[in-house]
């Protein structure tokens, strides 16, 4: 198997378990919190799908879905452009809403479609590339997208778990 088809194999399961939290949830599922400071499952979803298209745009050299598609439009949050959700409180986590699960799905499907096209790509010596001096050491094209992966099935399963919360009740 090689380096490009365990990412997409990776990538794909994140994809499906976004639609199998997401799927048949109300507008108000979708933004319910398990607290006043707890993550709702629109903003974990919205988040996971803004830092894959973020950090998938950065390594391909492409724009970002959000903003070349017409995302950051359509969704009208009210933060700026480049906001990922990273350091979030909870006043802009509530901000975070959907009138229907469509528009949720529909971003992180096409988020997904140029993830798998990107990575489907890729060989293993473009992996070591450097995508970040920041860090010591440098971070490598493939740490970051391992990085994304980790990322994203964290958030997807605290979304699935405040599903289950809700659906318990």
């Amino acid at each position: 198997m090689k380096s490009a088809d365990l990412l997409a194999d990776a990538f794909g399961r994140i994809h499906e378990a976004v639609h199998d939290v997401v799927d048949g949830l109300t507008a108000e599922e979708l933004t319910a919190r398990v607290d006043p400071q707890a993550n709702s499952i629109v903003w974990l979803v919205w988040h996971l799908t803004r830092i894959q298209d973020d950090h998938i745009a950065d390594a391909a050299g492409t724009e970002q879905i959000w903003t070349a598609d017409g995302w950051f439009e359509r969704f009208a949050l009210g933060f700026p452009a480049g906001s990922t959700g990273y350091g979030h409180r909870a006043r802009e986590v509530a901000a975070v809403r959907v009138d229907a699960p469509e528009l949720l799905t529909g971003y992180h499907d096409a988020v997904h479609e140029r993830t798998l096209s990107f990575v489907r790509g890729l060989t293993g010596p473009a992996l070591e590339r450097i995508v970040d001096e920041a860090w010591s050491p440098p971070v490598t094209l493939g740490v970051r997208l391992i990085s994304v992966v980790a990322d994203d099935l964290q958030h997807i399963g605290q979304a699935a778990f405040v599903r289950g919360m809700l659906r318990r009740r």
